[in-house]
């Protein structure tokens, strides 16, 4: 996806930590004509499975996972990173490290939403180590649901997050990869893949 991959080069400011700081289009400012794109994207690659859900994590992946709901025509679900006192009695839970929040990440999502009749698609922000996936299908697990597929709008393919993932046995598409990222080169990125 080219506009993004330009929007990243433009935008994207490397911090301490190994963080790709892209809130200017992705986490806290969007840029509505390449969120569109994201989800027609995601939406295209993954129809032909013929998912009935779409599951992401609150805050930065709700946007483009909500236009690629909306493309399919399927409901979105995300998981809560506090347990509001208005959730189901059932619900699944899973932890994940966030290097942006800093620590331990607590995930709930309510068995009112998710269940065995499900088959799923996620789809997130980044793809880094793995580890958020990985919290989300567990949860997928617990809810008896089929996962599908991965969508993660930028992948940090030098972390190796799509190996720890390979086991899953699902396609996963990404549509922005960054190859390497330094201070003195700045951020290498193409397309997804």
């Amino acid at each position: 996806m080219q506009s993004l991959v330009e929007a990243i080069r433009e935008h994207g400011v490397i911090l301490p930590g190994g963080i790709l700081k892209v809130d200017g289009l992705v986490n806290h400012q969007l840029l509505p004509h390449i969120t569109k794109s994201m989800g027609r994207q995601f939406a295209a690659h993954f129809r032909p499975l013929a998912p009935t859900k779409i599951v992401t994590i609150e805050v930065s992946g709700i946007a483009p996972a909500i236009v690629t709901a909306i493309e399919l025509g399927v409901p979105m679900v995300y998981a809560r990173k506090k347990r509001p006192i208005t959730m189901h009695e059932l619900a699944f839970h899973a932890q994940s490290v966030s290097r942006t929040k800093g620590g331990v990440v607590d995930l709930y999502i309510s068995g009112e939403y998710l269940g065995p009749q499900d088959r799923v698609v996620v789809i997130d922000d980044f793809l880094a180590s793995g580890g958020t996936l990985l919290a989300l299908h567990s949860m997928i697990v617990q809810s008896g649901a089929a996962l599908l597929g991965l969508g993660c709008v930028i992948e940090k393919s030098f972390e190796g997050g799509r190996e720890k993932l390979a086991h899953l046995g699902v396609p996963i598409h990404t549509l922005a990869n960054i190859v390497r990222m330094s201070e003195l080169e700045g951020v290498v990125v193409e397309s997804g893949r």
